[in-house]
């Protein structure tokens, strides 16, 4: 999918979360559950355990696992110890933006959903998966989740307040006889509960456009010359922008939106496998991990599919790839230019990973040959094209030392919905 030209004229630092006066009622709430450790099974993880809320290199939230980014550990520890998840988290920032999982026929592809195979339509249906996930937050059932909030008095007043719901009505789950049934408000409770943390995910502080990049769309500051080197390459020899859009969009209303750098599609780039996971789990097949997809693909033409995510942030999101093999932007940049022609070693295990040869694809089905592989960039070029996508990074004012955008200064794009 081509995409139209660009439209221009030592880690953790304080925490970054938004003021409640910035939230909705309902936002406020999904804020601390978003947060609440007690959710979990052995009470030591939440979501934000995966997708901080705190800065990253004194520059701004990611949303991903804080430990994978200071160690480069591909997969997250679980609530159960020795637990891990098998994939790399994902930013959870701009999610809310991708469209429901669906086939979009005029382009011949999936398109939406969240997790790397789409298997959550929206935030909400996504937010119900990790709390139950037994390599995640472990929690039994739902009606186990909903026992740990009725303990908690705020938790009561709040579901009463905002949906009418009585979590002290409900029975704990330690009082319920063997494989008895849970009440019909257990279902209610735990869908509000989902939609609480996505009504949170969907607030300005996790879409915030005020990177480097959205100023100098605006026209109020300039890329220095590497990085518009690196923008045109972007957008031109390099083909990035064919997958992550970086021309101006329209809404669901028709109003301009700022690009998200992707298209929400699903591609099989090739990745080699990573051994560095524990327990060393078999290669994900992304849509072709889904039962639906299986049934529908006989032929496995969407195996090895995984989602095009959004760059935005990419720069202080490592590792990269769906299972975190690379452990730096300029290592998956430089796999992008050179993997059909650098040469190929046997693991990313290999003092020579990404030196003199990359690893067989991990799923040799659906590798896409036609849009990466051997782009021909020198290395000035990927230098350039890695210092373009360093200025998609959030919260520019506060630490771009740019006397054009001084601290404070607002996203031009501020209050998009």
């Amino acid at each position: 999918m081509l995409a139209k030209p660009l439209l221009t004229t030592a880690l953790y630092l304080c925490f970054a979360a938004p003021a409640a006066a910035d939230l909705t009622p309902e936002q406020q709430l999904g804020q601390r559950l978003y947060q609440d450790v007690n959710l979990s099974a052995s009470r030591n993880q939440s979501c934000a355990s995966c997708h901080s809320l705190k800065k990253i290199a004194g520059k701004a939230p990611a949303f991903v696992d804080p430990a994978n980014v200071k160690q480069g550990t591909p997969v997250s520890l679980g609530s159960i110890e020795f637990a891990t998840g098998t994939l790399n988290a994902p930013s959870a920032a701009y999610a809310g933006f991708s469209p429901p999982f669906h086939w979009e026929a005029k382009d011949g592809t999936y398109e939406g959903g969240q997790f790397w195979n789409g298997r959550a339509n929206d935030l909400a249906e996504q937010a119900q998966k990790p709390l139950l996930n037994p390599v995640e937050m472990a929690m039994p059932n739902e009606w186990a989740v909903v026992s740990r909030l009725k303990a908690d008095p705020a938790y009561i007043r709040l579901f009463y307040k905002l949906y009418q719901l009585d979590l002290a009505a409900v029975p704990d789950i330690k009082d319920a006889q063997f494989q008895q049934q849970a009440p019909q408000a257990v279902a209610d409770i735990y869908q509000k509960l989902a939609q609480a943390i996505a009504a949170f995910e969907m607030s300005p502080a996790f879409h915030k456009f005020n990177a480097k990049f959205d100023f100098v769309l605006a026209g109020q500051t300039h890329f220095t010359a590497l990085e518009e080197q690196g923008r045109k390459l972007f957008d031109g020899k390099a083909g990035c922008s064919g997958c992550h859009i970086s021309s101006m969009g329209t809404d669901a209303q028709g109003h301009p939106q700022p690009p998200l750098f992707t298209d929400f599609t699903y591609d099989n780039i090739g990745l080699p496998r990573n051994f560095k996971i524990p327990g060393q789990p078999k290669p994900n097949l992304g849509l072709g991990e889904r039962s639906d997809i299986r049934q529908s693909d006989p032929d496995k033409l969407e195996w090895g599919k995984h989602k095009v995510m959004s760059l935005r942030n990419i720069a202080i999101t490592p590792p990269y790839g769906h299972n975190g093999v690379f452990a730096t932007l300029e290592q998956i940049t430089h796999f992008y230019n050179t993997r059909d022609v650098l040469g190929q070693v046997a693991n990313n295990l290999s003092p020579d990973f990404g030196v003199s040869g990359w690893p067989k694809p991990e799923v040799l089905k659906n590798v896409n040959h036609d849009e990466l592989g051997n782009l021909g960039l020198t290395p000035a070029q990927e230098q350039a094209v890695v210092a373009f996508m360093k200025t998609l990074t959030d919260d520019y004012p506060e630490w771009g030392n740019d006397p054009l955008v001084p601290p404070g200064t607002p996203s031009p794009f501020a209050g998009k919905p």
